[in-house]
């Protein structure tokens, strides 16, 4: 199964992302995440590249992207399938998409858009808190973790993300209706593509995904 997961920053694509790989056992791929590992290797001229543009709201350039995909679909877990979480996020990284799927002489199974208002994102993530350690995602009211603070599945000390607060969520929202939204246009008339509500619960959300991929029974 090879899925593209859509929608705006705080919709739950991540949430629905981690189901969706352990479900199909594909590998989770977040660009994000990815650059987001290299931040804290100072010698890491990509990660410090991409930690300044994400820090600000901003889209990490296209060719700098572009190339880490790349490498992360010539890795050999990926062959049976995989999940793109954030990814692509305009029109020019899904013509470089399209050209890495040909190369590999693979297709999209599912275009998955997951849509809520914009006022919903900044609530969920303005409250979002991430593990410093494994990265699992908290909520301060409706995701709380055991202990306040700490993260229930490795002790990690919970955080909130540069790209979490407020003024940043507000650009990057503003960015993604600007520059990722005309990829849904790219997609739409594609009979992979399926627009989902994620406005109620998380299990809400995966239901309704389940059953346009088929795997409600």
């Amino acid at each position: 199964m090879r899925i593209i997961l859509m929608g705006p920053p705080g919709v739950g694509k991540g949430t629905e992302a981690e189901y969706l790989s352990q479900h199909f056992q594909i590998p989770h791929i977040s660009t994000g995440n990815m650059f987001r590992a290299m931040f804290d290797d100072p010698d890491n001229k990509i990660g410090q590249i991409a930690k300044a543009y994400i820090g600000r709201g901003e889209l990490v350039p296209d060719d700098i992207t572009n190339e880490l995909v790349l490498e992360r679909l010539s890795e050999a877990d990926v062959e049976k399938g995989f999940l793109f979480d954030g990814y692509p996020r305009n029109i020019n990284q899904a013509e470089a998409l399209d050209q890495m799927l040909e190369q590999f002489d693979w297709r999209l199974d599912a275009v998955i858009n997951i849509i809520a208002p914009d006022e919903m994102i900044v609530d969920r993530l303005a409250g979002r808190r991430v593990c410093k350690v494994c990265g699992k995602i908290y909520h301060v009211t409706n995701r709380k973790p055991k202990v306040e603070g700490v993260c229930d599945r490795d002790g990690g000390k919970l955080i909130q993300r540069t790209d979490d607060m407020e003024e940043t969520v507000m650009r990057r929202l503003r960015i993604y209706n600007s520059q990722t939204a005309p990829v849904i246009g790219y997609y739409q008339h594609s009979d992979a593509f399926y627009a989902i509500d994620g406005t109620g619960t998380i299990k809400n959300t995966n239901n309704a995904v389940m059953k346009a991929l088929g795997e409600d029974k």
